[in-house]
């Protein structure tokens, strides 16, 4: 009889415990998105720039180097009632040695939501760029607005194909970072795409591309690094001219802010 009271006792304290488990909350603390994407009217951030493009009809590789200070000038409500932020640019040489000039297109905006932090370009293309929670893995699609073939009228490329589902997340904790000289701390990383064919060695004649996208965000900073290459070789065997590269490639890195 005892053993029985004891194995009854024991199945009473086991149903117990995974009501209470079952009935318990997980609480998960997040860190704002507001400490990584500060929107602030008159703060400034500036950026050195390597800018890859494709000359003489794509047979020729240049990089282009500048600066580029990007500035929250103004808080503006959109047509939908958001809250926004109009973020001016200014260009001058790498060097900094002359004066800044407004870039053309010359503006973009952010626009801060409860869970998320959206950003239309200057091709008016929207992005999520940052959504809750702040954790390592956490994943969205980022080019979920997007149209299919976004470049389509800037670049003679398919890289773009199904950019909309492209999966961005946070690669692991907050951690410093450094490049060129620059030292950045409680950086978080968002990938968001790694995809090449044939690439880095090119055979002249096969064809070769390459995605790749990857943004850093340092807390009560912003954006300080971010690495954006689209692009694709044809060989070309039978056009005039030979081989060919179309697309664009970006490397910018923060240099001075507020």
């Amino acid at each position: 009889m005892r053993s029985l009271s004891l194995t009854r006792f024991s199945l009473w304290a086991i149903a117990v415990i995974i009501l209470f488990s079952c009935n318990k909350k997980d609480i998960f603390t997040t860190e704002p998105l507001s400490d990584y994407l500060p929107t602030v009217v008159g703060k400034y951030i500036t950026y050195r720039i390597d800018s890859t493009v494709f000359t003489n009809f794509g047979r020729n590789t240049e990089i282009h180097k500048y600066q580029i200070k990007h500035v929250i000038e103004a808080q503006i409500t959109d047509n939908l009632g958001q809250t926004t932020y109009r973020v001016f640019t200014y260009q001058r040489d790498s060097a900094g040695t002359q004066p800044w000039q407004a870039t053309s297109p010359d503006s973009y905006f952010i626009t801060p939501y409860s869970d998320r932090i959206e950003v239309k370009d200057e091709n008016n293309l929207r992005f999520i760029k940052l959504h809750l929670p702040v954790k390592n893995g956490n994943s969205w699609k980022g080019n979920k607005y997007l149209p299919h073939n976004p470049y389509e009228l800037l670049y003679n490329f398919s890289n773009d194909d199904y950019m909309e589902d492209w999966d961005f997340y946070f690669d692991g904790a907050s951690s410093s970072f450094s490049y060129r000289g620059q030292n950045y701390s409680d950086v978080y990383s968002i990938e968001e795409v790694d995809e090449f064919i044939n690439v880095p060695i090119i055979n002249p004649n096969d064809y070769a591309s390459k995605n790749r996208a990857v943004e850093k965000y340092s807390k009560n900073i912003g954006l300080v690094y971010r690495e954006y290459e689209m692009w694709e070789y044809q060989p070309n065997p039978s056009g005039q001219g030979g081989p060919y590269k179309t697309g664009f490639g970006i490397r910018m890195w923060m240099i001075d802010h507020n």
